[in-house]
């Protein structure tokens, strides 16, 4: 099996996983955070739906700059309701899977720079970025929104395994 066969069943998986945590996430508590300074629900969310877009970006690119001229890039807008933040989550989905289908083992081992303002932030082969950046950090934001659900009384669904409210089936 070739890394890219390997990767595209993670990003499968992966990508099921997240698109039944987004399939959860109330319209009514998009405005709703646990804190000051956490993101909303929505927030939290179209962030999760957006991930996997950036894909295709460190697949495609040789770097990317987060802060180009020294400009803050503008904050993404909140999707408005749950069928918008899933289409944003399925277009992001497979644009990316696409491009991950399309490379081979020699791309993925290539180097990818993160540039703020020019300037380089890191350069990592594009494999490591996108378990980092992609898959880890998608992760990473899923269980957040499993505690948000958590603390909502939202059943929180399956993933890796039965969650405390429901089964796998």
């Amino acid at each position: 099996m070739t890394s890219i066969q390997s990767m595209l069943s993670e990003f499968d998986a992966e990508a099921a996983n997240t698109r039944k945590t987004l399939e959860r996430v109330p319209e009514a508590a998009f405005g709703w955070k646990p804190h000051g300074k956490s993101f909303s629900m929505g927030e939290l969310a179209t962030h999760l739906a957006n991930i996997p877009g950036w894909m295709a970006y460190i697949l495609e690119e040789d770097s990317f700059d987060i802060m180009p001229g020294g400009i803050e890039p503008p904050r993404v807008q909140s999707a408005a309701s749950r069928d918008e933040l899933l289409g944003q989550f399925d277009t992001n989905i497979a644009r990316s899977r696409a491009a991950l289908a399309g490379v081979d083992d020699v791309r993925l081992s290539q180097p990818w720079t993160l540039l703020s303002n020019g300037a380089a932030l890191f350069t990592e082969p594009r494999i490591a970025v996108l378990r980092s950046i992609i898959f880890s950090h998608t992760i990473h934001h899923r269980a957040q929104l499993g505690l948000y659900f958590r603390l909502l009384d939202v059943p929180v669904p399956p993933t890796y395994g039965p969650s405390a409210d429901e089964s796998m089936g």
